[in-house]
């Protein structure tokens, strides 16, 4: 198995309400994740994270917005610890994020979308292969049934066909007829494609 050289986060998007920061904190502190915060004149966060066993440190800065911290930035972890615990934070806090897991011959990149992976790239050189994507074929099938467009349609065709047929029986010109019919034809032909 190839070992991983460093972890890169390369957009992270963290919104984190007053008592999600509180538990943002808590995460690291309760893993033994040294941490120091740094609180601004403005009302932004620095939360410092330090590895204790690697050494490695780490400052990310939450700046205040309206009633949210907001992390967004970019930061590069080697620390396996570290690594772990901004993984579980974006997970548990539903953040945004493109993380670069890099190896010694490849690169495998992690899109996170409200802190679920959407989807796994890897990179070796120029070559990009796409391992994972996610598809949300529940939500597709929910949205295709609840879609109305179909019945609305041919509610309007039957409409336009009784409209034509009324107008057909009251017509004696033959040239008018042969036009009527094959616009009927037309509209039958919608209708039982979209009937079937």
């Amino acid at each position: 198995m190839a070992h991983r050289l460093a972890t890169e986060y390369v957009k992270t998007c963290l919104k984190l309400s007053e008592a999600e920061m509180t538990d943002f904190i808590r995460l690291f502190e309760e893993q033994k994740a040294t941490l120091h915060v740094k609180v601004l004149d403005n009302g932004n966060q620095n939360v410092v994270l330090h590895d204790d066993a690697s050494g490695e440190e780490v400052v990310l800065t939450f700046e205040r917005e309206a009633n949210e911290y907001v992390c967004s930035g970019s930061c590069k972890l080697s620390s396996p610890n570290l690594v772990n615990l901004m993984r579980r934070a974006v997970s548990r806090f539903k953040g945004d994020a493109i993380v670069n897991r890099i190896y010694s011959s490849f690169i495998m990149v992690y899109h996170y979308h409200k802190g679920n992976v959407v989807k796994i790239i890897e990179v070796k050189g120029t070559q990009k292969k796409l391992v994972y994507e996610y598809k949300d074929t529940l939500g597709q099938l929910e949205r295709l049934f609840q879609n109305q467009e179909p019945e609305k349609e041919i509610a309007g065709l039957y409409v336009q066909i009784n409209q034509l047929l009324d107008l057909r029986n009251s017509t004696p010109e033959p040239e008018i007829r042969e036009h009527i019919d094959r616009k009927l034809s037309g509209l039958t032909h919608r209708l039982f494609v979209l009937e079937a």
